[in-house]
């Protein structure tokens, strides 16, 4: 099968290749590690992604607002950022964030990632700004990864993993009784408020909604 590319458009900053063998992908994640690429792969398809700053922002404010989420709702987590996960032969990606909720103590403290052996992340983040995560969300399904969040820049959806297909749904499996979809309009004034600012107030909102939920 011969490789095809697909050229980037100034909108994605990312470029899709076709026709890519497993080998091909395993020798490209080696010889761009240090470069600040993503690459997602897909049953022969790749796609080499440029962040820009517009996604790097997202994905720290929405990162950090699941770390205070778990905060107030004292639930421990484990974040392992970009790490590369893999369906070994299949399918590979680098998540913009994951967290591990349920399966901590099966990857805590491990140098190496074995998809053989160990399990998929229960909490992806995917920022949408510059180019799409259709792909990395059936090499999600493939690992079994339960709940992925994605923000395109105009709203967020909460998909979780039904029968090895994404659904939408209007709350989280992990922080229930929050209207979690209510987070949009905090990212939205992540453009332009104070970023310790805007996690105060998320954290203050966060509180307000569970003192609704669980009176003294």
């Amino acid at each position: 099968m011969t490789a095809t590319l697909t050229p980037p458009s100034p909108s994605t900053n990312s470029v899709q290749l076709s026709g890519i063998s497993w080998q091909t992908y395993e020798r490209l994640l080696t010889e761009l590690s240090d470069r600040r690429l993503r690459l997602t792969y897909n049953r022969g398809s790749l796609e080499i992604m440029s962040p820009s700053p517009e996604h790097e922002f997202g994905k720290e404010v929405l990162g950090r607002f699941v770390e205070t989420l778990a905060e107030e709702f004292e639930i421990e987590i484990y974040p392992l950022g970009s790490t590369t996960f893999k369906h070994p032969e299949l399918s590979g990606a680098e998540p913009d964030k994951c967290f591990y909720i349920r399966d901590i103590s099966a990857i805590q403290g491990k140098a190496r990632f074995d998809p053989f052996i160990d399990p998929a992340p229960d909490l992806i983040i995917e920022i949408d700004i510059t180019s799409s995560s259709q792909n990395r969300l059936q090499v999600y399904a493939d690992l079994g990864v339960a709940e992925v969040w994605v923000y395109n820049g105009t709203a967020l959806a909460i998909k979780q993993l039904e029968n090895g297909q994404y659904h939408s749904v209007s709350t989280s499996q992990f922080f229930p009784d929050l209207p979690l979809l209510e987070i949009t309009k905090f990212l939205k004034r992540s453009k332009t408020s104070g970023y310790l600012e805007l996690v105060r107030s998320f954290r203050t909102w966060i509180r307000d909604r569970l003192a609704i939920h669980h009176p003294d």
